[in-house]
Order: structure tokens, then C-alpha cells, then sequence
């Protein structure tokens, strides 16, 4: 099943795509690929938001994920920040959707606890265990598509929800 996993942001999303095999006795991850859509300041708020919703439907049209699993957004102390990168989560969203691809939220505390078991792990932890878990030879680069993987891989552990 591959599973998409996508850290919204308006300067830049991270999308993250792996493969998790069942059928085995214990659940097998491969990363398929990874990366960020940047969009420059110099572009119109409207116009970011667009650049983000043709670059995610090309990746979804190219890997054709069964999951797409995307972070809510947690507290920020700059609310237009936060506004704003709600509204690039809402086209991640939509554009799933008009994929007809089911969509998944989690929280950042759920995906810390999914990849190191501790709810409170560091940006390195994560991204160490990112390493580990997908049988990397490097920390995935960017920050934004490393947290895209962890997202992914975190839909893969729940259950309820990869299968």
C-alpha cells in the first residue's frame, strides 16, 4: 500500500511517499521518494496556494497513494502564521480529495509517539528514526520532507488506518 504523508506549509510543503508491505510477520517499509514544494515570497499569497495544489496533484497522479496522511496544525504564537499555513493545509486537503484519496490528519505529538514512542522527541530524534525505520543511508533533507516521511510512516502504524 503506499501511503503519502505531507507536511503543509505555505514557504514550503514536504511530501514524503513510502510503501508498506503486509502479509508478512512483521510490516515492511520502503520510501519510495521524498521532497518539498517551495514557493517564493515574491509570488501572491493566492498564487503560492495554487503552486502548491499543481505540485501535490502531480505527485498524487505519479504514485497514486491509497492513504494520504496529513499533520494538523498545533499551537503557533503567530496567528497569521498559523492561519496561513492552515490555508495551505486545506489545499493539501482538497487536493487529496479531488484525487479521490483517503485523507488522514495526525497530530504532531501522535507522530512523535508513532516513530520514537516519546511525544516529546526532538526534530533530530525524529529524523534519526526516519533514517532507521526506512533503511536510509541519510537523514532526509529537508526538515519539511523528513517530517512528511515521519507522517507517512505514522499512518502506517496505525492500523486502523493502513489497512
Amino acid at each position: 500500500m503506499i501511503i503519502m504523508g505531507i507536511d503543509p506549509g505555505v514557504a514550503s510543503t514536504g511530501y514524503g511517499i513510502i510503501n508498506l508491505q503486509v502479509g508478512t510477520p512483521t510490516y515492511n517499509l520502503q520510501p519510495i521518494t521524498y521532497g518539498v514544494i517551495r514557493t517564493s515570497t515574491k509570488l501572491l499569497f493566492v498564487e503560492r496556494l495554487n503552486k502548491i495544489h499543481k505540485e501535490l496533484r502531480k505527485v498524487i497522479k505519479k504514485y497514486k497513494p491509497a492513504k494520504i496522511a496529513i499533520e494538523e496544525l498545533f499551537f503557533a504564537k503567530n496567528t497569521k502564521t498559523a492561519l496561513k499555513v492552515g490555508q495551505a493545509r486545506g489545499v493539501a486537503m482538497l487536493t487529496a480529495i479531488q484525487a479521490k484519496t483517503p485523507v488522514v490528519e495526525f497530530t504532531p505529538l501522535q507522530v512523535k509517539q508513532a516513530i520514537t514512542g516519546y511525544g516529546r522527541a526532538s526534530k533530530m530524534q525524529i529524523q534519526k528514526m526516519v533514517k532507521i525505520l526506512l533503511n536510509l543511508k541519510q537523514i532526509p533533507k529537508p526538515d519539511d520532507a523528513a517530517d512528511a516521511l515521519a507522517i507517512a510512516i505514522c499512518c502506517a502504524n496505525f492500523k486502523k488506518y493502513a489497512l
